[in-house]
């Protein structure tokens, strides 16, 4: 099973990015750089609930069906960000 960003989801080999960053600027391994820049989220504040509907919009975006979206998204609250909450 590839790894995948513990905010969003997104598998991280397809980070375009190759991952987000800490505050040093080091590489993170554990999130991606669309949820995670200088160490802290891109998206601070918002649910576990708002990440999975933000995805799904972004999905749907790219002509991906909702449901589709849907399904790829519903792992979110079991991520490391969401449990930690």
């Amino acid at each position: 099973m590839a790894k995948v960003c513990q905010s969003c989801g997104m598998p991280m080999d397809k980070d375009p990015a190759g991952g987000g960053t800490e505050a040093n600027g080091s590489r993170s391994g554990t999130y991606c750089s669309l949820c995670y820049d200088a160490g802290a989220f891109r998206m601070d504040g918002i649910s576990a609930q708002e990440m999975q509907d933000f995805c799904i919009d972004a999905l749907h975006k790219k002509g991906m069906p909702r449901f589709m979206g849907w399904a790829l998204t519903r792992g979110i609250p079991k991520l490391d960000r969401w449990r930690e909450a």
